[in-house]
């Protein structure tokens, strides 16, 4: 991978972009409609740093391009599915996603429950195939890791908790355990998947770290867009948990606290690669980009 972050996460974009529009070909019939609706949320020109985050483990882990790509667009496919259904009016009722009209805006509910539905199945088949890895041991490892990650011990759970956030009175402990199963968990995996395509234990444990605190620092961080960020920047409306009334890191810490937090969280982040010298250079660009980014 090139050695400078910004080229590395556009080039992992456009890779993982041409990969989802292989994985998900258009089809012919009354159900080519939910593969449209497919196709516009997971073909929607995002940051893809999750997949960036597999392709860059697995650089440092030596694993085959192919076998990376496969398994970030199927990372990719989990998100954009929880987007899709986070966005309904039943859960969040947000109407712009990455700067476009939600699914469920642009087509309808049924549509977008659907199309949710079919991204997350799409993605387990991917990783159960043999083109993302021979070896049969380490494909039910990504499939079980995944499903764990995504599930009720999740980003699902995690989900839940937020919509309860409102009546649960949750401090920062709380706030931590809610984002580490929301945001954290998919990014823990992403960013320990290259190790599982390798097969080597230690260096999974110590990526799975890296991704716990650099998920919450993105949660952090989220937190901080919701109130200083811009509709036009940062592609979501702004302001939707202050009016909702959630709880959040600034809400607990202030504006201060709340930076200071995340720049906490991004260093124990990078300490987590120091096993690795200068080969997780680019994870360590990442983390910086996930303290100071703008969207």
């Amino acid at each position: 991978m090139p050695t400078d972050f910004a080229t590395a996460l556009a080039n992992t974009a456009a890779a993982v972009n041409q990969m989802l529009d292989d994985l998900l070909p258009t089809a012919a019939g009354p159900e080519g409609r939910v593969v449209e609706a497919m196709r516009y949320a997971a073909l929607d020109g995002g940051k893809r740093f999750r997949p960036f985050l597999v392709c860059a483990g697995a650089d440092i882990m030596g694993v085959d391009a192919n076998n990376a790509l496969r398994t970030a667009a199927a990372i990719e496919m989990v998100h954009c599915y929880s987007l899709i259904h986070d966005d309904l009016p039943a859960m969040d009722n947000d109407d712009l996603r990455r700067g476009r009209p939600t699914v469920h805006k642009h087509w309808d509910e049924a549509t977008a429950i659907l199309a949710g539905d079919a991204l997350l199945t799409r993605a387990f088949e991917v990783l159960a195939e043999k083109a993302t890895n021979p070896i049969a041991e380490i494909r039910t490892t990504l499939v079980a890791d995944l499903a764990k990650a995504a599930g009720a011990a999740g980003m699902v759970g995690g989900q839940m908790v937020d919509l309860a956030a409102p009546s649960l009175g949750l401090d920062v402990n709380g706030l931590t355990h809610l984002q580490a199963l929301k945001t954290g968990a998919l990014i823990a995996f992403s960013a320990s998947a290259g190790a599982i395509l390798k097969g080597d234990a230690e260096a999974r444990l110590a990526l799975h770290a890296y991704g716990l605190d650099l998920g919450l620092a993105f949660q952090v961080t989220d937190d901080i867009l919701d109130v200083e960020g811009l509709s036009g920047e940062i592609g979501k409306t702004p302001g939707k948990d202050k009016a909702a009334g959630k709880p959040t890191f600034v809400s607990q810490l202030g504006l201060g606290g709340a930076k200071t937090l995340a720049r906490s969280l991004t260093e124990r982040a990078v300490g987590h690669l120091d096993r690795f010298a200068d080969q997780a250079r680019l994870l360590r660009q990442a983390a910086v980009f996930v303290l100071e980014r703008k969207s």
